[in-house]
């Protein structure tokens, strides 16, 4: 019997030097076209922009976080509205994910990127205590003691309506050891099951469910963790916990990992959104990201721009500040590349006006620039993976 009867996952194109590939991944909201992005609608909002917005910049899938609609509005309300689809007037494909990473993230007292390998932080700690049941929490906006199971974060996610949907993982921090991350490991595979058992139980055909691979930044554990994600009935795979304290290390983890999973399933990178690692993680066979980046970065005056497009010389950043000072009188748009509707209206200097003026519309227009920048993005990487020409896409997307 196909678990998963409404949903399909096919390779389209395969680049010969690499394991960069085109895929169709399909669900009842929609197909999406991989290599894709997935934008980050934390609270069922992309802050600053419409669904509209979203729609023109041809977005083509957006991510919701469970952790957050459980706590406000809450996801029994949700469901009345039926789903997240209905309620934030969204048609396209959801994913979201199962909770776990902000229950531990902030739990171990720090911020998102310290998961990832970053030890800064200085959030205070929420984690009231684990067990094998779950993980016991205190609400960050009342201090109010919940509790997060595989089974609720099923119970959530099954209320929120996604369509592509994630089992319950430990996330494990960079600062602990390998005897910690295999124990974390084996605990999250666990979870997994119950989630799967959970998933299964109510299972409608309208979602699709996704294990995730632990083991830090161990070769032996990731491989465990592999191995056991491929022997289950998911539909799909995330790559999730520490990556490492370095871009290197980070490309070494996902590269062994991918040697190892099922080819035959649609692969996910949790939380990483720099344009280099999208093109890293493609070449290794990454087929979706996510990650907050794009829109943080416009909250802070941050638009994304090649490095050849970049004012200063030999720099490879792939933004600019546009609060600096120097573009107080630049009537340029940000990319004269870019047929967004900010570049086709605003010039640097009546944006960096605004950041400076805290007008809203500048976290409007910075963040519409930003998403239609990674869908070019992408949908550049999908040609160029066609084409069989990806190196002289990143070349163009990242050399000076």
């Amino acid at each position: 019997m196909n678990t998963y009867p409404n949903f399909d996952f096919q390779p389209t194109h395969q680049l010969t030097e690499n394991r960069a590939r085109v895929g169709l991944l399909s669900t009842p909201h929609g197909v999406i076209e991989t290599p894709a992005f997935i934008f980050c609608a934390t609270r069922a909002v992309m802050k600053g922009l419409s669904p509209t917005d979203m729609q023109a910049a041809h977005t083509q899938i957006i991510l919701s976080n469970t952790y957050h609609l459980m706590l406000s509005p809450g996801s029994e309300r949700i469901a009345k509205a039926g789903g997240l689809h209905q309620f934030m007037a969204w048609d396209g494909p959801m994913f979201t994910d199962s909770g776990g990473f902000q229950i531990f993230s902030l739990g171990h007292g720090s911020v998102a990127a310290e998961i990832k390998g970053n030890r800064s932080g200085n959030h205070p700690q929420s984690l009231v205590k684990m067990t094998e049941k779950g993980a016991e929490f205190r609400s960050y906006l009342d201090g109010s003691k919940h509790i997060l199971t595989p089974e609720k974060s099923m119970q959530v996610q099954r209320d929120l309506g996604a369509d592509l949907i994630v089992v319950l993982d430990e996330c494990t921090p960079f600062h602990v050891d390998k005897a910690y991350t295999e124990r974390s490991m084996h605990l999250s595979h666990r979870w997994a099951v119950r989630s799967y058992e959970e998933f299964k139980l109510h299972n409608n055909g309208k979602q699709a469910l996704y294990g995730i691979i632990q083991g830090g930044v161990y070769p032996d554990l990731r491989k465990i963790s592999a191995d056991f994600v491929n022997s289950q009935d998911f539909f799909a795979h995330a790559i999730g916990g520490s990556l490492g304290a370095s871009k290197q290390q980070m490309y070494e983890v996902v590269d062994m990992t991918m040697q190892i999973l099922n080819p035959k399933r649609p692969v996910h990178l949790l939380g990483i959104g720099g344009i280099s690692d999208i093109f890293q993680g493609v070449e290794y066979g990454i087929d979706t990201f996510d990650c907050v980046h794009p829109t943080r970065l416009a909250r802070h005056g941050g638009a994304l721009l090649r490095p050849s497009l970049q004012p200063e010389p030999h720099t490879k950043r792939e933004h600019i500040n546009l609060k600096n000072s120097r573009y107080q009188e630049d009537w340029s748009p940000i990319d004269p590349e870019c047929n967004c509707h900010t570049c086709k209206t605003y010039s640097r200097a009546y944006l960096h006006y605004l950041l400076r003026a805290h007008e809203m519309l500048a976290l409007s227009a910075i963040s519409l620039h930003n998403v239609t920048v990674m869908n070019r993005l992408m949908a550049d990487i999908r040609q160029g993976i066609k084409q069989q020409n990806l190196a002289q896409v990143k070349k163009y997307w990242l050399d000076r």
